[in-house]
């Protein structure tokens, strides 16, 4: 007898464009064998510009079926580190959908599902709290899986928690989605993506594939490297850079390499997310059970 594996449908939303696990996670996603991408939603500061990275990206791989939602666009202070690659490019004439209301093309996108809807948050989560407002029935619909926070370790691995990017810039809508009654509640905190870089013969055979996806996807990280701020030394040709964003893809359909915990976190004021026993209930991926399988898992996803 055959039996037809069911995929989980998932929404994306991403600040891609800015670090560039982003585009990293995107192209994990879209090789990922258990996962159905429904929609890519595009958060903070130039959206349109994220949604247009997106939409390359999407072609290149073969996936302009994949529907884009913008969210409200405010491009002042946006660090568009990865525009050199969308040189050229006609908007216009691209096969896809870039709609206009990412919150409102999310909420359409769960009620509309006949099953639950995974929401992966790999960036600040302001359009979920706003897809929240607009319809709060979604989070009864839903399994949230997020990158936010930091219990025991910070950036680097440092020992101490450090105010998460994704928390820190928008504190309200991180404590709103926290608050939310979903199907689940899943986060990796820095604890356990912090640590995600991959180098040695896995980075290579990446670095080097003839895959257009990855092609594209090393031309993007050949860009950044050389205008991001923050990094210190030329590091393209020999490693990644933290690769945050592909843990939460791994969480929306497997935890078998990390040890999860069920946990109650706070928000604090400057961003901060401590156990107290008054806070949210999370899943907390806070430990690696095996961090070397993960990345042949991770590479073997990419298909190099």
């Amino acid at each position: 007898m055959n039996t037809k594996i069911s995929k989980i449908p998932v929404i994306l939303d991403t600040d891609i464009g800015s670090d560039i696990d982003d585009t990293w996670a995107l192209a994990m996603l879209l090789n990922c064998p258990e996962l159905d991408l429904r929609l890519v939603v595009t958060t903070s500061g130039d959206t349109l510009y994220r949604a247009h990275l997106a939409a390359k990206f999407l072609q290149i791989a073969g996936r302009s079926d994949i529907p884009i939602a913008t969210g409200l666009v405010d491009p002042e202070g946006t660090q568009k580190f990865q525009q050199p690659w969308l040189e050229g490019l006609d908007v216009g004439s691209y096969p896809g959908q870039i709609l206009e209301d990412g919150a409102q093309a999310m909420v359409d996108v769960i009620l509309a599902s006949p099953e639950p809807v995974t929401v992966i948050s790999i960036a600040v989560a302001a359009n979920i709290a706003r897809a929240l407002e607009l319809e709060p029935r979604i989070a009864a619909k839903c399994r949230f899986v997020g990158m936010h926070g930091s219990v025991h370790l910070g950036y680097h691995g440092q020992p101490g928690a450090a105010p998460e990017s994704n928390v820190r810039y928008d504190i309200p809508a991180a404590r709103k989605i926290f608050a939310a009654p979903w199907l689940e509640k899943i986060i990796t905190p820095l604890d356990t993506c912090g640590l995600v870089v991959l180098d040695g013969e896995r980075y290579q055979r990446v670095y080097r594939s003839k895959n257009p996806t990855l092609q594209a996807l090393i031309e993007n990280v050949r860009i950044w490297s050389k205008l991001v701020t923050w990094m210190t030394v030329d590091f393209e040709t020999t490693r990644s850079s933290v690769l945050f964003d592909t843990v939460a893809v791994y969480l929306a359909y497997s935890s078998e390499l990390l040890e999860m915990e069920r946990i109650r976190l706070r928000i604090t004021g400057d961003g901060l997310t401590i156990p107290d026993p008054t806070g949210d209930e999370v899943l907390a991926a806070l430990r690696w059970r095996d961090l070397e399988r993960f990345y042949d898992h991770l590479v073997e996803r990419l298909k190099p």
